[in-house]
C-alpha cells in the first residue's frame, strides 16, 4: 500500500481524484495549496505525489522543481495533473522534473494506469 499525496486547490478535482483512486487500496493524503504541500512532503514520506500546477502560495511547477532537487525527495514520482494543456506547459513540466503530465479533465483509466505504473 502506497502513500499518495494529492495537491490541488479545487475541491471538485480532489473529490474526482479521490473517487478514482479510492478503491486502489492506497493511503490518500490531501493538500490545498503549495505551502501545505511543501510542509507535508518535508514532514512525511510519500510514494507518489499528484500535483496541480495552479495553486495558491506556490505553484506545482515550483514544487516539482524543488522536490526533484532535494536529495530526500528527488526519487518520489510526480504526476502533474492540470488544466494547462499547451505543449509548452507539458514541456515545462517535464523540464521541472515531472515523471508524468496529464491534463484535466482526464479519463479515470488514464490516472489509474499512471498510479499503477509508479506504485503498483
Amino acid at each position: 500500500m502506497a502513500k499518495i499525496l494529492i495537491a490541488d486547490d479545487s475541491q471538485t478535482d480532489i473529490k474526482f481524484i479521490e473517487s478514482v483512486l479510492n478503491k486502489s487500496g492506497h493511503d490518500l493524503f490531501f493538500a490545498k495549496d503549495g505551502e501545505e504541500t511543501e510542509k507535508m512532503v518535508k514532514s512525511d514520506r510519500f510514494d507518489l505525489i499528484i500535483l496541480d500546477v495552479v495553486m495558491p502560495k506556490k505553484n506545482g511547477f515550483q514544487l516539482c522543481r524543488e522536490f526533484k532537487k532535494d536529495e530526500r525527495t528527488k526519487n518520489i514520482p510526480i504526476i502533474v495533473l492540470t488544466s494547462k494543456s499547451q505543449e509548452s506547459d507539458k514541456l515545462w513540466g517535464t523540464k521541472q522534473g515531472a515523471d508524468a503530465y496529464i491534463t484535466k479533465p482526464c479519463a479515470p483509466i488514464e490516472l489509474i494506469s499512471l498510479v499503477k505504473k509508479f506504485v503498483g
